[in-house]
């Protein structure tokens, strides 16, 4: 393999695992806070997706307008979830919450159906995003280039925010014990909305970044992406950002460069995820950056 060739797939590989850490993120952060694997997040992804599309389609704003609107949509919407489907099950046994995502995944990808139609509706991308930039004799579309930037921006926004501010501080101590939160006079619901919006909000944008690298939406175009995300965030570390965004990153190079060099493994494309996912946990359970934490029964 030339350098050059090299080089073209590490572009798509760095792109694809910006975008599976955009999303992981979202599940640790999750999980950082009330230890909930939140399985309903790959579909806050899809509705993400879907709200911009309609807002450039149906009601015909702007395109940054229409993200921007998909945005606040789907954090409002992320809030709303953890209200209806999560929080009444809080002080409930695990695996109540547990079967509760689950049952609002299912929920949301049948909804979605219904409302929004089963048949894959191609997603309206800007000019802007589809230019072809050339570096030598490696060529690269500019939103392969833009998701990599933007990952880093929110990730360094979001570490400001939590080390940074007295939301941050909250929610560091909400994840260490809940109950001393509490009598610390910390408002444990007002943050656990804050950490669901926050993530809703990053799952937005990757649902949006993957309608512009990968143009078509359909209901049930989060299922794999979440899952992949979901064990990126397992094999960094879940419940550490940093291990979320490496997980991320690892995962995307290894489905990429692996197909690259070995063409005829890409109908296992999939199953790689898996397979690193097991060779992690064996050596180290807690994930690359996780920390061993017991829990509590």
């Amino acid at each position: 393999m030339t350098l050059d060739l090299f080089l073209q797939h590490l572009s798509n590989a760095l792109s694809l695992g910006s975008l599976y850490a955009l999303i992981a993120i979202g599940y640790t952060m999750v999980y950082g806070i009330l230890r909930l694997i939140n399985f309903a997040h790959g579909d806050v992804f899809m509705f993400g997706g879907y709200a911009a599309f309609y807002g450039m389609s149906l009601f015909l704003m702007p395109w940054w307008a229409g993200f921007v609107a998909a945005l606040g949509l789907t954090g409002v919407f992320g809030i709303g979830l953890e209200r209806i489907a999560y929080r009444p099950l809080r002080e409930s046994p695990r695996i109540s919450i547990m079967i509760s995502a689950i049952g609002a995944s299912f929920l949301m990808e049948n909804l979605a159906t219904v409302i929004f139609g089963g048949r894959p509706k191609g997603f309206p991308a800007p000019e802007l995003f589809n230019r072809v930039i050339r570096f030598g004799a490696v060529s690269v579309v500019s939103i392969s280039l833009v998701i990599p930037v933007l990952t880093a921006f929110l990730l360094v926004a979001l570490s400001i925010i939590v080390h940074k501010t007295k939301t941050g501080m909250a929610m560091r101590a909400v994840s260490t014990d809940l109950a001393a939160a509490r009598l610390m006079a910390v408002d444990v619901n007002r943050i656990v909305s804050f950490t669901f919006g926050a993530g809703s909000v990053l799952a937005a944008v990757g649902g949006i970044m993957w309608s512009l690298k990968y143009p078509q939406l359909n209901p049930t175009m989060g299922m794999i992406p979440g899952l992949k995300c979901f064990i990126a965030a397992v094999i960094g570390g879940i419940g550490n950002i940093g291990g979320a965004v490496l997980g991320g990153l690892l995962l995307g190079c290894i489905e990429i460069m692996t197909i690259a060099f070995l063409p005829t493994l890409t109908g296992y494309r999939d199953a790689f995820a898996f397979v690193l996912l097991i060779i992690v946990l064996l050596a180290k359970p807690s994930g690359l950056l996780g920390r061993h934490r017991i829990e509590k029964v």
